[in-house]
């Protein structure tokens, strides 16, 4: 076995395995949460026609330039509602009622809302008086003001959200070309597990690993594939991954790193790629391996038995990888610095991860940590309820109360 690798060095090692699939065109609801993979240039004008932006009458504001000293009285000849397909002309010192969003009669270049006028009239009013000039263009929504022929709607590189949805709507795109979410497909090892729907016998526990796994790979925005509990037996193991290799960007196994049974699955696994099983110098997950398998490379890590040790594991190296397959910029948990409610111990040499509760001094605004339970790495209680990792270098043996600390933030990003 090679010697103990620092996390940094591995997490190096990971990320140029990255597998990034290649972008696909989806239909534009399929496409939030995804990278858009395309400068999406507009072919026709948001708005499409000039429009009303309120309720009101639409003038020539020549015509209502001395309202604010006289008011101006209009002949109304005319209305138009939002969808009017019916060309209007106005002709000099005419108006015409509008609805928001209804089309502007030609020659009109400006709205008087309601409230500019002697609106206590019915709307079926054959007069109008303007009590308030407006400027030419006011409330109104001008043909290309928002997107125009040429422009970019939606740049390469953007997160598609709703808003982008709606602009590629707007714009009459019904797909467009994304970065898709990586596959990852995951597998727990071992004789002594169950499934959750059965009753675990003696000397069985359920398989909380690859449910475990499989939300976190989720969260992380992976397309996950959750095969289930494979046999200890490494012909079996190696037949799993191998089934998986030209279906996923990442493979991820629990529960076959460590002792005999470790070595033997390495083995097996050896036969479709170099399989690293050196140590990482990280508390708790310091045994685990990683290759890239088949002819494509995939990235495969082989991750603790423990639950927990996986999951922190696959926080501080897998989810790093998953998002940059995805094409995300931010590949880690947002840190800050945070002071110690209770003192932690570390082991030497290793940088530690420790479930804590991250909380705000509402007097100072400052960060505090506060470590939770033990440092056993099998309480998954502990890291259900926790909502950081309180980060502890390899040189500290001892963080003593209030010394500042970085925390990871565990809420979904």
């Amino acid at each position: 076995m090679e010697p103990v690798r620092t996390v940094d060095a591995q997490l190096r090692r990971v990320l140029d395995a990255a597998v990034r699939p290649a972008p696909m065109r989806v239909p534009i609801s399929e496409a939030q949460g995804l990278l858009c993979a395309e400068e999406v240039v507009a072919d026709r004008a948001l708005p499409g026609f000039d429009q009303a932006a309120v309720d009101g009458f639409a003038v020539r504001a020549v015509d209502v330039r001395e309202a604010d000293s006289e008011p101006v009285e209009l002949p109304v000849v005319g209305e138009v509602a939002a969808g009017s397909r019916q060309a209007h002309r106005l002709s000099p010192k005419q108006a015409v009622r509008v609805a928001t969003g209804a089309p502007l009669p030609t020659l009109a270049d400006a709205v008087a809302p309601d409230d500019h006028t002697d609106d206590a009239a019915p709307s079926s009013r054959a007069r109008v008086t303007v009590k308030t000039p407006v400027p030419s263009a006011a409330y109104v929504r001008r043909t290309g003001e928002d997107v125009a022929p040429g422009d970019v709607a939606v740049r390469r590189g953007v997160v598609v959200g709703p808003a982008q949805v709606g602009l590629l709507a707007a714009v009459g795109r019904t797909k467009v070309l994304v970065h898709p979410k990586p596959r990852v497909s995951v597998i727990a090892v071992g004789d002594e597990l169950v499934d959750v729907d059965r009753t675990p016998g003696a000397g069985q526990v359920v398989d909380v690993n690859s449910y475990a796994l499989a939300a976190a790979a989720r969260d992380a925005g992976a397309e996950v594939t959750r095969i289930g509990i494979v046999a200890s037996d490494p012909a079996a193991v190696r037949e799993a991954v191998e089934a998986r290799l030209g279906l996923a960007e990442v493979v991820l196994v629990a529960g076959a790193v460590g002792g005999a049974q470790g070595e033997s699955v390495a083995a097996a696994l050896g036969e479709l790629g170099p399989m690293d099983t050196s140590r990482v110098a990280m508390h708790p997950g310091s045994v685990q391996a990683f290759a890239r398998l088949g002819d494509d490379e995939v990235p495969t890590f082989l991750l603790p038995a423990n639950p927990t040790s996986a999951l922190i594991v696959f926080e501080v190296l897998v989810r790093p990888l998953v998002r940059l397959a995805l094409g995300r910029p931010e590949l880690h948990r947002r840190e800050v610095t945070a002071r110690l409610l209770s003192p932690v111990s570390s082991r030497p040499g290793r940088r530690s991860y420790v479930r804590g509760q991250l909380l705000r001094d509402r007097s100072t605004g400052d960060y505090l940590a506060q470590p939770l339970g033990t440092a056993g790495s099998h309480l998954l209680s502990s890291l259900a309820e926790a909502n950081a990792l309180i980060i502890i270098d390899e040189d500290t043996v001892e963080a003593g109360l209030d010394q500042p600390v970085q925390v990871a933030f565990l809420a979904p990003r």
